[in-house]
This record gives C-alpha cells, sequence and structure tokens, in this order.
C-alpha cells in the first residue's frame, strides 16, 4: 500500500446541483472521463477557449477532474447532464471561477453535435439563476470571431464592457475578446 493510498480521502465542499427543462448541472465525475477527452479533443471545442490544448494531453481531462473535485477548488465545474431527459451524459461543461471581491467569472462550452440548441443559454440562465457561488457580479468573455457565445451572454443579461485579448493554448496566438459583466441581485 502507497502512503497516498494510506491517507483518507478528503471530500470536496458540496456543489450544488441544478435541474433545468432539459437537463442537470451536476459535478464533474470520474465516469466522464472518456466524453471529456472525446469533446475536448475536437479542434472545434478546443479553439473556443483560452486553456485547452490542442492536441489533448493524455492527463489533462484527469487533471481537470481532480481539480474539479478538490476541497479547496476556486473553480466549481458542472457537467450540462441530459441523460435524465433521454439526451448524452455529458453535453458541454459550465464553471465558475471565484475571483476577488464576491465576483466570478462564468466559461462555458458545448459539444458540436449540440450547437444551436439553445443548451448554453439554458446553461448559463441556470447559473446565474442560482447564483451558487453568491456572487455579487459576474464576468465572462468571448473570442470576438465566436458571435454566437457573446448572443448567449448578452440574452442572459450581460452588459458588454469592452474590447480585449487574451492568449488561446489551442490557437498558439493572441485572440481578440469582448469582455462582459452582470450585476447580480442581492439576496
Amino acid at each position: 500500500m502507497s502512503v497516498q493510498e494510506a491517507l483518507p480521502q478528503e471530500i470536496p465542499e458540496a456543489q450544488a446541483v441544478i435541474t433545468t427543462e432539459r437537463f442537470t448541472l451536476r459535478p464533474l465525475e470520474r465516469s466522464d472521463l472518456g466524453l471529456l477527452e472525446r469533446y475536448l479533443g475536437d479542434l472545434r471545442v478546443a479553439s473556443a477557449t483560452r486553456v485547452i490544448p490542442h492536441p489533448l494531453p493524455p492527463e489533462y481531462v484527469d487533471n481537470m477532474i481532480h481539480r474539479a473535485q478538490a476541497p479547496n477548488r476556486t473553480e466549481d465545474y458542472w457537467a450540462i447532464d441530459g441523460s435524465g431527459k433521454g439526451h448524452a451524459e455529458v453535453m458541454g461543461v459550465i464553471k465558475m471561477q471565484r475571483l476577488d471581491r464576491n465576483q466570478s467569472e462564468i466559461r462555458y462550452w458545448v459539444a458540436p453535435a449540440f450547437w444551436n440548441t439553445g443548451i448554453a443559454t439554458e446553461a448559463v440562465d441556470a447559473i446565474l439563476a442560482a447564483n451558487p457561488q453568491g456572487a455579487s457580479d459576474v464576468y465572462a468573455e468571448v473570442f470576438q470571431d465566436n458571435p454566437n457565445s457573446a448572443r448567449v451572454l448578452t440574452n442572459a443579461g450581460f452588459a458588454y464592457l469592452g474590447d480585449a485579448e487574451t492568449f488561446s493554448v489551442s490557437r498558439g496566438a493572441v485572440v481578440p475578446t469582448w469582455t462582459y459583466a452582470r450585476k447580480m441581485a442581492q439576496v
């Protein structure tokens, strides 16, 4: 038995499960590994993100799931799980990262088979309605060559803040972005 096996497993702090009409947003699970590798290995998905490399390294998704389950995480990941409604077990992922001053940043991607079906819009709306991190402000950015993702944000009540740029690992280049913010209702 290794030292790691002898130590008790730390259980992550509970993460909200959010149900919508078409799917459930639930924490990532080890069983998601295969579908996540398949989707994140798709250049169309990777190139729409900042951090997903292409080609996908062998341990990338395993490490992502490990970070998502860590008790001291600063990011919460939810699988967009349609299995309860006859759809795929993972249709995409949405995540919120905790920022300073009670703020969060939202990021999301949807598998190409579910593009233009309203899945991203419904997932963003559900996360904002639940506001699981209790954020007072939520920020987001999209690449300027992805106007559909920008429309998801504006439809969810985000206001355009301005142009910026960020490095995309899969593209190996700096990419122009649009930045958005939404003030959340205080409970």
